[in-house]
């Protein structure tokens, strides 16, 4: 039976939306995009190297696939676009049509929860959502998240789309630590 595990990247006061571009996601007139770029070290570096290399697949809303599929095939000077190519990629949207355009993707439509309540069951392994903040609240509404995965920096913006939707209530206990050079909590939580 699979795993979902969110990795994510946030801040103090929880705001997960555009880590790693000012173009990134700009909805809602955010400005911050592209605030964790400062804080990559070789720690980082390292433990999501770690992660990356256990078996699984990915599991992506359609905005995050659109923006790593604009991203990562074309990339050759870091360790993760191979990875990301050969990993085989579920992707959740109502917009997308098959065939999606990154190797190794299959579009899950309808009713999410049941698609990937369904996926649990039939895959071994991780399904590791990146980003698709919409997806994680679907499924935290669900109760289909197995381990957060969160690199926690210590930034607070004020503003943006945050990881744990308003309004609900999520108790978890820490499994593992480590930080970063620069400050950065990489912490793995699950459901208490």
């Amino acid at each position: 039976m699979a795993k979902v595990v969110v990795v994510n990247n946030i801040t103090l006061d929880g705001v997960m939306q555009a880590p790693a571009r000012p173009d990134e996601d700009t909805r809602g007139g955010f400005t911050h995009g592209g605030w964790g770029i400062p804080y990559g070290d070789s720690v980082m570096l390292n433990e999501m190297g770690k992660r990356m290399a256990q078996e699984g697949a990915l599991l992506l809303g359609r905005r995050t696939y659109e923006n790593f599929f604009s991203v990562w095939p074309k990339r050759t000077d870091n360790p993760y676009t191979e990875r990301l190519n050969k990993s085989q990629k579920y992707v959740v949207s109502n917009t997308l049509k098959e065939p999606l355009p990154w190797v190794n993707s299959t579009l899950l439509h309808g009713d999410v929860p049941a698609a990937v309540t369904k996926l649990k069951s039939e895959l071994n392994g991780n399904l590791a959502i990146l980003g698709s903040g919409e997806l994680v609240h679907s499924l935290i509404l669900h109760n289909l998240i197995d381990e957060y995965l969160l690199s926690i920096y210590p930034l607070v913006l004020g503003s943006g789309r945050r990881l744990f939707p308003e309004g609900v209530s999520v108790a978890l206990r820490l499994v593992e630590s480590i930080t970063t050079t620069k400050g950065v909590i990489i912490a793995t939580y699950q459901p208490a």
